[in-house]
């Protein structure tokens, strides 16, 4: 049983990678694509405020995933690795095709598309996914929003000045935002995973008659999404820094700087909201301060049909899983 545990954590452990590389883009692509930093040197700084993100932030969005998504009464090890290999799935067929779509939504779908698998739409706790499903919405408008007003803020503050000094000042800025922008990032995406395997652990009998997320796993899943954006993640980096929009270091610094306030913001309220969302919304709303016709709406409308489709999806691949593992006996 011990053996068991320790294999599916590790799976878990490998989703996470999987995530930070799948979502390095979320990361470095304004920072890359602005050119003030290097890929190499931009996926070093995100990796290591991603591993940053464990002191100090709480673990509010491991509870919601570990306790509000699905009845802790029906969770076993074996709904948890169907559950994981849905997301891990989704995640990599949306990386070949360089699509920056969200792996919380993956691993909230693959855990859903399980449950519902083993015992039925009863199993889900419909108000821990309203308050997802909602800021499924909220969070890629906030981002655009707070986005364009940081844009325009700046815009207004810096009318005057010389077009050189302000991209010399917000080159050197734009490397405290990526900094901001890869802490919200660990924070909201590493705790998914915390919640998951906190949630295994729980349900065997490891934790205690409380559920709480202990500092080992705070530690390894920091570590791993970490590592995962330290891999990088190029095909989606070319999709986020360059396709949406055409972006220069204040650009930049006003995206990543309103995808660190949302993330920050959401995860001290324990919402667990799609970092991919958040920062393609921002990206967004950069680039239309310059003109409507500066974001390309077609590879928009392209990144938001895979957002719709991700939930479902990882769930059916999930609930598939669990199905097998059914027929094989286990």
């Amino acid at each position: 049983m011990l053996t068991l545990i320790a294999c599916i954590v590790l799976v878990a452990l490998i989703f996470d990678f999987i995530n930070g590389f799948h979502d390095a883009a979320n990361s470095i692509a304004t920072v890359v694509s602005t050119r003030v930093l290097t890929p190499l040197q931009a996926v070093v700084w995100a990796a290591f405020f991603n591993f940053v993100a464990a002191f100090g932030f709480g673990v509010q969005v491991a509870k919601t995933v570990g306790k509000g998504v699905v009845e802790s009464s029906v969770v076993d090890q074996w709904m948890i690795l169907a559950g994981l290999f849905g997301a891990i799935v989704w995640d990599l067929i949306t990386w070949y095709w360089g699509l920056p779509t969200s792996s919380s939504h993956a691993l909230i779908g693959g855990f859903a598309g399980a449950a519902v698998a083993k015992a039925g739409f009863g199993s889900l706790i419909g108000a821990g996914l309203i308050k997802i499903g909602i800021f499924m919405v909220l969070a890629p408008v906030i981002g655009l929003t707070v986005g364009f007003l940081l844009m325009l803020a700046t815009v207004w503050i810096f009318k005057d000045a010389h077009p050189g000094r302000v991209d010399w000042l917000f080159r050197r800025l734009q490397l405290v935002s990526a900094a901001a922008y890869s802490l919200g990032h660990g924070t909201n995406d590493a705790q998914k995973t915390m919640g998951i395997i906190a949630v295994l652990l729980f349900s065997a009998g490891y934790l205690g008659p409380e559920f709480y997320v202990p500092f080992w796993v705070i530690l390894a899943a920091h570590a791993a999404i970490g590592l995962g954006t330290l891999s990088g993640g190029w095909r989606i980096v070319k999709t986020m820094g360059m396709r949406i929009t055409k972006l220069r270091p204040v650009g930049g610094f006003s995206a990543e700087t309103a995808g660190a306030l949302t993330l920050l913001g959401t995860a001290t309220f324990g919402i667990p909201v799609s970092t991919t969302h958040t920062i393609t919304g921002a990206i967004m709303g950069v680039g239309s301060l310059q003109r409507f016709s500066a974001v390309r709406w077609g590879v928009a409308g392209r990144i938001i049909w895979a957002w719709i489709v991700t939930i479902p999806a990882s769930a059916l691949v999930a609930a598939g899983s669990w199905w097998m593992l059914h027929l094989l006996g286990v």
